[in-house]
């Protein structure tokens, strides 16, 4: 009988991270080995699980290196400078890293190929098994409504989300943008105000909404003459993104270093 997958998490005080303690609790096939959180957290020293009533006997630290130890994979979704840390420590351990984290640099996604030369590295803009099926329909959607269609894309997020539009909403914009033929970079228009003129056809528009509790909305538009066909997925929990991050975490056990998406992961 296989062990357990040894399951870390970052910001395990933070909502995303809480959701990822309660799914690797409940999950039959792994145990949780550390918690991670920043300096000063008032969470350090607690028991990870706590907050469900529960005692997993894994105390939530800032120290990297102890709450590492004992892990075969990190699940991060935190911020990108934690993340890149996050990914030294796991480089010089061993131990493999599922990025949910958006927001990187070009730069800073750089970091993230060259760590994953040494140690296996799951990253995606979304984790939710959903958006990434979203993200095939998208495809063949742009490629057949190739002429003759305007395209949009809209995200809504909760009040407290830091980078726009949502790392979600890009990889959606560089999906559409790829199956016509077009660079993302040349043709993306984020912000319209004032006497913009018509609209360009070649370009992809983006709208971006920030308000309350909203988990996360996205919706693909290709408006044409007479109809509008839109793709749309919208989250009500999280618990979408905690259960396809341990689908990733599971597919890490395989590998021993690369860099892999959700398609990979979900045989898409």
């Amino acid at each position: 009988m296989t062990a357990p997958l040894r399951v870390a998490v970052a910001g395990a005080s933070g909502r995303m991270g809480r959701m990822l303690i309660e799914a690797v609790q409940a999950a039959d096939d792994c145990v949780l080995a550390g918690a991670l959180d920043m300096p000063g957290s008032p969470a350090l020293g607690h028991d990870a699980a706590a907050w469900l009533g529960q005692t997993s006997g894994v105390l939530i630290t800032a120290d990297l290196d102890q709450g590492l130890a004992d892990a075969e994979v990190l699940i991060d979704f935190t911020r990108p400078e934690g993340t890149l840390a996050h990914l030294a420590v796991c480089r010089r351990l061993g131990v493999k890293l599922v990025i949910g984290t958006t927001g990187f640099t070009e730069s800073q996604k750089a970091e993230i190929v060259a760590g994953a030369q040494h140690t296996a590295v799951v990253m995606a803009p979304n984790m939710s098994v959903g958006v990434n099926v979203v993200m095939r329909l998208l495809d063949m959607a742009a490629r057949a409504l190739n002429q003759g269609y305007d395209i949009e894309v809209i995200e809504a997020h909760h009040r407290h989300k830091v980078d726009a539009p949502s790392g979600t909403a890009l990889a959606m914009g560089e999906v559409v943008a790829a199956a016509l033929g077009r660079d993302l970079k040349d043709c993306a228009v984020y912000g319209r105000e004032g006497h913009t003129g018509a609209r360009d056809p070649s370009t992809i528009g983006f709208a971006t909404v920030r308000g309350g509790d909203i988990v996360g909305d996205h919706t693909v538009l290709f408006a044409g003459i007479g109809e509008r066909i839109e793709i749309s997925h919208k989250s009500s929990s999280r618990v979408g993104y905690a259960q396809g991050s341990l689908r990733a975490a599971r597919f890490l056990r395989a590998h021993a270093s690369g860099l892999f998406g959700m398609n990979e992961v979900l045989g898409l």
